[in-house]
Parts: structure tokens; sequence; C-alpha cells
């Protein structure tokens, strides 16, 4: 799972298949592609039990991003990636999309909410949230997210979590959930890769070894643990234009900036 976002090029994936839903134009990476490790483990079942799989249906075709449970009637994604939806399949309860699995709950709604602020070419307020027609039930397999209470998006043990391509020569989703440590990085450094401004609502992060976001992770959360659980701290929203594989940190929505409004939207 090279959690490799977009870097300012907003992406989402066409069934299986990698498909660049939107490139903002005006942003773009300055610095040159290298190689660099893929990182990441496989989730076992129940490792995040917050963790949704969203196809997004569109006049233009279905795409897929994550997405994160914040109660038993709504998850937690990227504005960009709900923007002109129509229709929404959102799976919860397994870490695979494509496996048999008793514990999988598959729900559809054309209800969604995107920040007021969104702006879709600097990406700031990159946040929304898709409602359920009904609550759903929840068990071992589906759990909200805990909710920050402060701004913990630079903490050092952080984890990128998605379904999204492992490698740029891998365009096709990973039927597993991935995982990988990543460790914030500020936004003065992360600046140096871009050339719009990386807003104060925005973290970057990246893996020891280079590890982050690609394409389909889009929406997927970048978690903290605490106290034995998981708590979102940012919602992937931007990779870098030279792909998955470059030296450029991954960039998400600092959650905390926005928690008001997460609230007061689901009724928490």
């Amino acid at each position: 799972m090279k959690f490799s976002l977009f870097v300012l090029v907003v992406v989402a994936v066409l069934s299986d298949l990698a498909f660049a839903r939107k490139a903002v134009s005006n942003f773009q990476a300055t610095r040159k592609l290298s190689p660099r490790i893929i990182g990441g483990q496989e989730a076992n079942a129940g490792q995040f039990p917050s963790a949704a799989a969203i196809y997004v249906s569109t006049a233009d075709g279905t795409y897929f991003c994550g997405g994160t449970l914040v109660s038993n009637q709504f998850v937690l994604t990227a504005g960009h990636c709900i923007l002109g939806g129509i229709a929404f399949q959102v799976r919860l309860g397994s870490n695979t999309l494509n496996d048999n699995d008793p514990n999988r709950v598959t729900l559809s709604t054309s209800l969604y909410f995107i920040h007021p602020s969104f702006n879709p070419e600097t990406l700031e307020a990159d946040v929304g949230l898709v409602k359920f027609h009904l609550p759903v039930a929840l068990n071992d397999y589906i759990q909200p997210v805990y909710l920050p209470t402060v701004d913990q998006a630079d903490n050092m043990g952080n984890l990128a979590i998605g379904w999204g391509s492992v490698s740029d020569e891998t365009p096709s989703l990973s039927n597993t959930l991935n995982y990988v440590s990543v460790t914030s990085v500020s936004n003065t450094e992360c600046q140096l890769s871009y050339a719009n401004p990386i807003l104060a609502t925005m973290v970057c992060v990246i893996g020891n070894y280079n590890e982050g976001a690609c394409r389909g992770d889009s929406g997927s959360p970048l978690l903290t643990a605490l106290n034995h659980h998981h708590w979102i701290v940012g919602v992937a929203s931007f990779i870098s234009t030279y792909g998955c594989e470059t030296s450029d940190p991954s960039g998400y929505t600092r959650i905390f900036p926005y928690i008001d409004w997460v609230k007061a939207t689901a009724g928490i």
C-alpha cells in the first residue's frame, strides 16, 4: 500500500483501475521522480473497524475512495471524493474488497454533505460526510472511530490506511486493506514539493522509506493510536503529480479544525 494520495492532484479509482478524477493543474510538484520502497502491511480482520470502502457514482462514471465511520449513520471522507456524487455504495466490516466475507455490510445512499468552505482548487476544507438512510448495526467489525479533542495530526506514531494502489506500476486497487506507519513533516518542508500553498489546515506525512498514500487512498484516514483506540486526525487529500513512488510527502486535511462541523452535521 504505497499509501500515496495525490500531491495536489486529486485522484480516485475508476472501478478497479487507477483513474485521475481531477487534476488540479495549478498544483505542481517540484521534486523529480525517484525510486522508493513501497511499504505497508495487510490489516487483520477487525483491526480497523471504522474503515469504509466507498464506490461513488457520478455522471461521468464510478470512482473509489476510502472513508471512516464516525457514527452509526455517517462516514467521513474527502470533499473532492463525493463532489458531484449521485449515488454511493459503502462497504463496512471487511478488510477486503472482493473476497466473500460474512462480516461485510453494504449500504447504498444518495445523501452527502461537503464542508461549505471546500475549495476544489486549493483543496482547503477537503472534508465531507456520506449519510446512510438508516443507522448501521455496530459490532466487533463495525465501529466508529474516535474523534479528536485536540489536534494530534503531528503525532509521531500516526498510521495511514487504505485500499489504494501499492505502486505506480500496479494501478489497480489492493484487495486487502493496508496500513503503514508515517511521520508528519513541517508544512515548510512539505511546501518544497508543491507550488501552491500548504495550508495550516493540512498536514503532510511520509514513511521511513517514503511510504505513503497512493491512487485510490483518497478520503482514507490518518489515524493515531491512543489509550488502545484509533483516533482520526486527517483525511487523505493529495499526492505528488509525479506519482506515488516519489520522495514527496502525502497530504491530508487536518480533522480538528473541522471537528465542530463534523459533529454538528452528523449530530454527534
